[in-house]
């Protein structure tokens, strides 16, 4: 009888079928940062294009939809082909698809630094999705590949800490350049960096991939096309409404592409999706409480920041400095869930965490018009260390209940599961703080003051009105609560589904049987 493991993931054996334990990868930790540069340079570079759109819109005359193009192009195309990159990693080589999509990354944001007009640069930023969605996958299929089970929480907690670093430094880094430079090194500066990744890529990383299998072509197109259909609906919905005929058409677009996705993968003798996958509770109940707990974030950054703005007037600098207090409990609690994750288990310790995030949800949800910035940086530290409790031990918890051979394509659906809930949550609670912002503002405000709070503060500005003013801070602060309170059931809905459903300490040591019942050779 012979091993049916692949070879990059089934261990070795004596002849007397006793398991030795695979030797650790000296340049492990060497990997790792080469990984979390990678996915800080992909987090940052979103995040600085939101600060330089002004200079942008003006130096290179575009127009409204030039700037969403600018946007949106980028999203549409990484969300897209995630699923696909991820698969492609998995029969081709993961090391391999991420230097293709540096190299990629890299060479299109020069020609984004350059560009001379709105559809070079929306072009440019398309390629960049590309080389994006490319790199994404990889980098966790590799991290999982390199750590074995003790150290990786360790290494997962390093690069969601790196992420959220990103999202603190975005707008900060963003607001510095654009002071000193143009708008087109908030780019350049990624040239540089995808350069040093891929070299460090090509001396320190060992190549690693799946048993080879025929490639699944219709599924690729049918991914490609209902997540783009699906992404491009959450993005029209809170502007153009779910009535309107476009967005219908790009909802069922996705709707029977998603179906379609599904029947075809278990159908077909060689999947792309291993949809067997979503049997495993451990994999189900951490694919869904990530969605939930990148749902309700989502809505924090967007409705958080505008209270920054509009209430408490900061500068988009200061307001991405306001974040640390996040970012640095983050990272503390990133090594404690580790340690904790090992005595009681992912499950405990995810509900958890998901429980102490719902509690920032409802100290902010508590926000009046003169707290000032106390309540808030409080709330965010609290919130920082629910999600330094939950990030590391529920996708350690989702990617232990993956097979090795299917490690890239596992990364690109725990990726797919945060860009789509982080969209939703923009979408649905952005919704919601709108619809509630209008039906608070006085009947007497102007109809173009009701629509957002930064068009009623417009409108102040024009007029004069500085009661307009007062009741435009009033109305969003009420309108915020109550989007809190909706973040915080969302996760507290998490918080159940991870303690049913996902494995605890004693059930994860035997969680997937592709991994501890394999046949041995004798």
């Amino acid at each position: 009888m012979t091993a049916t493991t692949p070879a990059d993931t089934a261990p070795n054996y004596h002849t007397s079928g006793t398991p030795e334990i695979p030797a650790r990868n000296p340049r492990r930790w060497w990997i790792l940062l080469v990984l979390c540069l990678c996915a800080l340079v992909l987090m940052l570079d979103n995040l600085i294009l939101n600060v330089a759109i002004p200079q942008i819109a003006g130096d290179l005359d575009a127009g409204a939809q030039d700037i969403q193009w600018m946007i949106d192009s980028y999203i549409l195309v990484f969300a897209g082909l995630l699923l696909t990159a991820g698969s492609l990693s998995d029969r081709f080589g993961r090391r391999r698809l991420m230097l293709i999509g540096l190299t990629l990354f890299g060479g299109s944001s020069l020609i984004a630094a350059l560009a001379s007009s709105p559809a070079e640069l929306i072009g440019a930023r398309a390629l960049m999705g590309i080389g994006g969605a490319l790199i994404m996958p990889a980098t966790l299929s590799i991290l999982i590949t390199v750590f074995d089970d003790e150290e990786r929480p360790k290494a997962m907690g390093a690069l969601a800490g790196v992420s959220v670093l990103g999202m603190v430094g975005g707008p900060l880094l963003g607001g510095q350049m654009l002071a000193h430079f143009w708008w087109g090194s908030i780019f350049l500066i990624n040239v540089p960096v995808a350069a040093l990744a891929a070299l460090a890529c090509i001396t320190l990383m060992p190549e690693s991939k799946g048993p080879w299998r025929k490639p699944d072509f219709a599924g690729m197109a049918l991914s490609v096309v209902s997540m783009t259909a699906l992404v491009w609906t959450i993005i029209e919905w809170p502007t153009h409404g779910i009535d309107e005929r476009p967005t219908q058409i790009s909802l069922g677009i996705a709707v029977v592409g998603l179906i379609a996705f599904v029947i075809r993968e278990l159908t077909t003798d060689s999947p792309m999706v291993p949809m067997g996958l979503f049997r495993n509770r451990t994999f189900t109940g951490s694919s869904f409480s990530m969605v939930l707990m990148t749902f309700a974030n989502g809505g924090l950054l967007l409705v958080l920041t505008q209270y920054l703005q509009y209430v408490l007037e900061y500068s988009p600098t200061k307001t991405g400095l306001s974040f640390t207090p996040l970012a640095i409990a983050v990272l503390i609690f990133n090594g404690l869930a580790a340690a904790l994750a090992k005595k009681l288990g992912n499950n405990i310790v995810a509900s958890a965490g998901l429980a102490v995030i719902a509690s920032g949800f409802g100290l902010l949800s508590t926000l009046e018009v003169g707290d000032g910035f106390w309540l808030p940086a409080t709330a965010m530290a609290v919130m920082g260390a629910g999600m330094g409790m939950v990030m590391p031990t529920a996708m350690a918890a989702l990617m232990s209940a993956i097979p090795g051979e299917h490690a890239g394509v596992g990364s690109a659906l725990n990726d797919t599961i945060q860009q789509a809930g982080g969209a939703l949550g923009v979408a649905v609670l952005g919704s919601v703080l709108a619809s509630t912002f209008t039906d608070t503002m006085p009947e007497s405000a102007p109809a173009a003051a009701k629509h957002s709070v930064g068009e009623a503060l417009a409108v102040a500005k024009t007029t004069g009105d500085a009661g307009l003013v007062d009741s435009a801070r009033e109305a969003f602060t009420s309108a915020m609560s109550t989007t809190f309170v909706a973040g915080a059931v969302s996760v507290l809905g998490a918080a159940v589904l991870a303690l049913v459903l996902m494995r605890g300490k004693a059930a994860a040591e035997s969680a997937d049987p592709d991994r501890s019942e394999v046949p041995v050779a004798v």
